[in-house]
């Protein structure tokens, strides 16, 4: 491709112009944009299965993981007109139109535009105020790494059970792993995000030197944050199969969960996961045969209150002030008050 100004791809009938195919994107080992759209298009039906119908951000690096990036919730000027959108609305009240991809053409020309991470809302363009998936993000904090987040995993999956769910795992890309639940689109971001508190919370309880909920970093310690407000509205995480801006272009990779203890978040890139995705196809294709409902875990939110009097958590710093939220001064200078 050295030289090649612009290629021509056809994918699944819709025609994809890639521009400057041999511009660096990761230095570190060399792979281009070129690189990029091929791996895009080897693992489209599993990375479309978890942009499908839903409202996108893309995570925009024009120059390669060492430049800046930016995110692009807007859909852009020059937008293909089979490319559709949905019109959602943020926690400060103001909206936008993001792109909703439904076919894998979208992947590549979002691809070609320097996406490299797409960040797709919990929710289809069909009703874009229920969310349709539980999203329970593990993220180890410093002095805890990816085994760490894997031992709460599977604890997790445990709790799940008890509460007649099931989920479905993936790397982060990094050193968290994330986990899906399917669920029914009955309930708003709100009680979707108190489902969340519940599991973080009974995780906690569980796995006292492990898991956290704490949502200051400074009482987390060295533990594994159960990350709630992944679940709040305008909060997304990367999707399934999406490349991230790491040296070695890894990837955030769904797996089986027998697969989980053995798994290093480096094993999973733009050079590995082709292979392992035409040899095994999309291991979470089954998840869209499943729709949880979450009555359970939200009996749970209400012991916790009705027994303990443990409330809402705190919100992102960028949501407005919520009904029945605690103050959202982090400890340290509470007390200097």
């Amino acid at each position: 491709m050295a030289g090649a100004r612009a290629v021509e791809l056809d994918v699944a009938g819709r025609t994809v112009r890639v521009s400057n195919p041999d511009k660096i994107y990761y230095p570190e080992r060399g792979f281009t944009k070129w690189d990029v759209v091929q791996y895009y298009l080897a693992v489209a039906d599993g990375v479309l299965r978890g942009l499908r119908d839903r409202p996108t951000t893309m995570q925009r690096f024009p120059d390669g993981v060492t430049g800046e990036f930016f995110y692009q919730k807007r859909a852009p000027k020059g937008l293909p007109e089979w490319l559709p959108t949905a019109r959602i609305t943020f926690p400060s009240g103001r909206f936008a139109d993001e792109m909703c991809p439904t076919e894998p053409a979208a992947v590549l020309w979002a691809a070609n535009l320097g996406c490299l991470t797409f960040h797709p809302w919990p929710v289809r363009r069909g009703d874009t105020e229920h969310p349709d998936e539980l999203r329970i993000d593990l993220d180890p904090q410093p002095g805890t790494g990816f085994a760490d987040a894997v031992k709460v995993a599977h604890e997790l999956r445990e709790l799940l059970t008890a509460h007649g769910l099931c989920g479905w795992p993936k790397t982060s890309g990094g050193r968290g792993v994330h986990v899906y639940v399917p669920i029914r689109p009955e309930w708003t971001f709100t009680e979707v995000r108190r489902a969340a508190i519940a599991v973080a919370r009974a995780l906690e309880r569980r796995l006292p030197q492990l898991a956290t909920s704490a949502w200051w970093k400074e009482e987390r310690g060295e533990k594994v944050f159960v990350d709630y407000n992944q679940m709040a509205r305008d909060r997304t995480i990367a999707s399934p199969y999406s490349l991230r801006a790491r040296p070695r272009a890894t990837v955030s990779t769904p797996l089986r969960w027998d697969e989980l203890p053995d798994a290093a978040p480096e094993d999973f890139d733009l050079r590995t996961v082709p292979p392992r995705f035409a040899e095994l196809g999309d291991v979470h294709a089954d998840m869209t045969e499943h729709a949880y409902g979450l009555e359970s875990l939200l009996e749970l939110a209400d012991r916790h209150a009705a027994d303990e009097g443990l409330g809402d958590l705190p919100y992102p710093p960028d949501h407005p002030k919520m009904p029945g939220e605690p103050a959202r001064v982090q400890p340290s200078r509470a007390r200097k008050q």
